[in-house]
């Protein structure tokens, strides 16, 4: 495909829905001197983007022309003359909206001056704090600074202590210090915590009275091994008829939060559950999430539940979406499940086999129609009595975790379908669907030409084709040296996925319909969906499109701050295994290209750290953006993505979550193809 060859939108294959009109417009039209709003994204060097909205490009900003503005704030921009630029630069001329108040960092107490030292690398200047308000914080402590102001003849922000965390570098402090920084909490308010304690713990016989009762049939949980929040369980039995009925049962969260009640209004406010390395910061009390909803084995239990009848061939004959009251037998672990799917007896064995073949047959189906088979490795440590991290793995996805993927995939999407699609013929009905757009047509092209390097040819001229591309490409990497950064290459072309009201549907997933309904106690928008789901099959009064809007905006936004957190403590965690390694040698790839240096992963600990430009002595080297290489100004050497190479760990900084490497040599600065 050559660049100038569009990709067709329009060919059938495409589940998504677009505006006509949409298609007129320039994305890339700017005029200099031309002022827009945006949010602007703050690099580790200082420089700046600012994505418009509406606009296929961002615009660069240098350091010097941030005008004062913090990482995620909202400005106005205008636009420079930069006739040789490859993207639109501009300075920022106002900041329309600070995106935050409150800061996390480590006080910093020059001759009796106090400082704090911003832990997110995107605020580039200390925050100046009196004395008065410093709640008389110690040197090296990790705080919470809130910003006051700005004033122009100042040199830095004022800020206010507002928190001591405690001593900076331990792992207590550090982890709940990524919470803070992410605008997640470590505690619940007193009325929520007083309304988890008042739940009844047992199931009223009035209460059962209401519900399907599957509490005699086959049922039970896989989950993680130190998981405590079950929110889905599995029942299956054979019917007369000959058909499977394969019943996904559902914590029924919304049965015991009320709406408008304190436990409501806070998991709003959350929208998800964190999950860093070595804790959890849960969207609900514990008492709810772990006690009350799971559901935990020989325990009755109330559910909301998707109960198929499928065939041999996973065809579903007919679908009851209601209440149920289940009482799990068995509580497996993967690995204790993945046993039994490997021939090990146990219990449940026979149902556990049935459900794999049709789950099997079922992601077959999933990817003949145009599902996307790749995802980003998942780092797991080892950790220590005391949270240290002792090894580092990639964690492995088998049958036992495939199994009930798929399952909960057909709950999900055939919850959207039924009321996207069956229910909604006069489109009044509002709802929360999970919609991930098209990908990137620009990072593809550049995907496709990248991927020849390696010897890989990729067709992308259609919708399906690109999903069908991708897929024959990921099976074969698979286990080769490329596989890591091909992968995450890959990953980057696709859009997020977000939740709205307005569904144009699911790319990766190759959904018409999709939402998310199989996890109500880690997510938000899943407890909007049964309530909608229950008010939509019992005729009751349902929200405006333009509340379900907000919701599904702050959920996104919650999303993407619990994921930027999870991350965090991954790179905490990595610097902190790391730091017993400096001076080290290491086989890496190339995994990024910068203005201000080379990442560098590790394969063999799915672990990326940076080589400094400024380290690279041996030549003058020139950032190649379209190319995303590094050049040689004397020499012509160039360093670039895929590039296998040999590097010293030199530096590990564990309060940043910082790895840097110096080059050794470049393996004859080939492919590794």
């Amino acid at each position: 495909m050559s660049k100038k060859k569009k990709i067709n939108k329009d060919k059938q294959g495409s589940s998504h829905k677009r505006n006509k009109k949409d298609t007129k417009v320039n994305h890339n039209a700017f005029t200099v001197g031309e002022e827009m709003i945006g949010v602007i994204d703050v690099a580790r060097s200082g420089d700046a983007f600012v994505l418009i909205e509406g606009k296929k490009k961002d615009f660069f900003i240098h350091r010097k022309n941030t005008n004062r503005a913090f990482d995620g704030d909202t400005v106005k921009v205008m636009r420079l003359h930069k006739p040789t630029s490859t993207r639109p630069e501009g300075i920022v001329t106002e900041i329309i909206k600070r995106s935050r108040t409150h800061f996390i960092g480590v006080v910093e107490r020059i001759n009796e001056t106090c400082f704090v030292v911003p832990d997110n690398t995107g605020i580039k200047s200390d925050f100046y704090v009196p004395e008065a308000r410093s709640q008389k914080a110690k040197h090296r402590d990790k705080v919470v600074v809130e910003f006051v102001e700005w004033r122009e003849k100042d040199k830095n922000p004022i800020g206010h202590i507002t928190e001591i965390l405690g001593n900076a570098g331990s792992n207590d402090v550090e982890m709940k210090s990524i919470l803070v920084e992410n605008g997640f909490f470590t505690s619940f308010p007193r009325a929520v915590l007083e309304e988890a304690d008042a739940l009844e713990f047992k199931v009223s016989k009035e209460e059962k009275q209401k519900r399907r009762d599957f509490s005699t049939i086959p049922t039970f949980t896989i989950d993680p091994a130190d998981a405590k929040d079950f929110d889905d369980a599995l029942s299956y039995r054979k019917l007369e008829n000959g058909l499977h009925e394969v019943g996904v049962h559902i914590a029924d969260v919304s049965h015991y939060v009320k709406e408008h009640a304190a436990m409501e209004k806070e998991a709003f406010k959350r929208a998800t559950s964190v999950y860093l390395v070595d804790r959890v910061a849960p969207m609900f009390p514990e008492r709810l999430s772990n006690i009350i909803c799971s559901l935990r084995p020989n325990e009755d239990k109330c559910c909301y539940a998707a109960v198929f009848q499928l065939d041999d061939k996973a065809n579903v004959k007919d679908i009851w979406f209601g209440r149920t009251l289940i009482h799990s037998q068995k509580r497996f672990t993967y690995e204790e499940a993945q046993e039994i799917l490997e021939g090990n007896d146990g219990v449940f064995k026979d149902e556990l086999l049935q459900l794999n073949t049709l789950a099997h047959i079922l992601r077959r189906e999933r990817f003949k129609h145009g599902s996307i088979g790749f995802e980003a490795p998942e780092t797991k440590f080892k950790l220590d009595d005391n949270g240290k991290p002792i090894g580092v793995y990639v964690k492995e996805r088998k049958d036992a975790h495939l199994l009930i993927e798929d399952f909960m995939l057909l709950a999900n999407k055939a919850v959207a379908t039924y009321i996207g699609k069956e229910r909604n013929k006069n489109g009044k009905i509002p709802f929360v669907y999970r919609v991930h757009d098209l990908p990137n047509e620009e990072k593809l092209i550049d995907f496709q030409l990248f991927a020849q390097k390696f010897g890989y040819k990729i067709q992308f001229d259609n919708p399906k084709q690109i999903a069908r591309e991708l897929n024959r490409l990921m099976k074969e990497i698979e286990g080769k040296p490329e596989q890591a950064v091909l992968q995450q290459l890959a990953i980057r072309c696709m859009a997020k996925a977000i939740y709205t009201s307005n569904n144009i549907g699911h790319y990766g997933l190759g959904f018409e319909y999709y939402t998310h309904f199989t996890s109500p106690i880690r997510r938000y928008p899943d407890v909007m969906v049964h309530r909608l789901l229950d008010k939509i099959l019992n005729d009751k009064k349902l929200p405006t499109v333009d509340e379900i809007e907000y919701q599904c905006k702050h959920s996104s936004e919650r999303e993407r701050a619990a994921a930027d957190a999870e991350r965090a403590s991954v790179k905490y965690k990595m610097a902190e295994f790391m730091l017993d390694r400096i001076g080290e040698h290491f086989e890496g790839v190339i995994s990024g290209v910068k203005n201000w240096g080379i990442y560098v992963e590790l394969p063999q600990y799915n672990c990326e750290g940076l080589v400094r430009t400024e380290t690279m002595r041996d030549d003058i080297y020139i950032f190649d953006e379209r190319k995303m290489r590094m050049i040689g100004k004397r020499y012509d050497k160039t360093y670039q993505l895929g590039d296998a190479v040999e590097v010293k760990l030199t530096a590990v900084d564990i309060e940043k979550k910082t790895i840097d490497f110096e080059l050794v040599t470049s393996k004859s600065n080939k492919l590794l193809i």
